[in-house]
């Protein structure tokens, strides 16, 4: 497993943005599979995007798909969610997760086995 840490989380108004970065301290996860996932209170986890190890494939849920973008720095060991024109049922806590068996995009929770703790957004109308 992989120690995760998410940052950049916080409060925004509906249409602004954030950029969420996940790191792992110590470690390299830049041959991985990393995936992005929120959950909302009472809601399951979700998906949200993917990456692959290169970078060269993503793949989002259809509800945030022209609005985020994942992409990864392997030379910085970082991988990043932005995320624009904001919503307010985008609020939840989003969590950063490493697939260390896979190198392409993976879409299920079970198929990651290190997770971060979370970081918080919230958006208001």
């Amino acid at each position: 497993q992989v120690q995760l840490v998410e940052s950049g989380g916080g409060l925004v108004q509906a249409g602004g943005s954030l950029r969420l970065s996940c790191a792992a301290p110590g470690r390299t996860f830049n041959n991985y599979a990393t995936g992005w996932f929120r959950q909302a209170p009472g809601q399951a986890r979700e998906f949200v995007a993917t990456i692959s190890w290169s970078g060269g494939s993503t793949a989002y849920v259809d509800s945030v798909k022209g609005r985020f973008t994942i992409s990864r720095d392997n030379a910085k060991n970082m991988v990043y969610l932005q995320m624009n024109s904001l919503k307010p049922e985008d609020t939840a806590v989003y969590y950063c997760a490493a697939a260390p068996k896979y190198t392409s995009i993976r879409y299920y929770p079970g198929e990651y086995d290190s997770w971060g703790q979370g970081t918080q957004v919230t958006v208001s109308s």
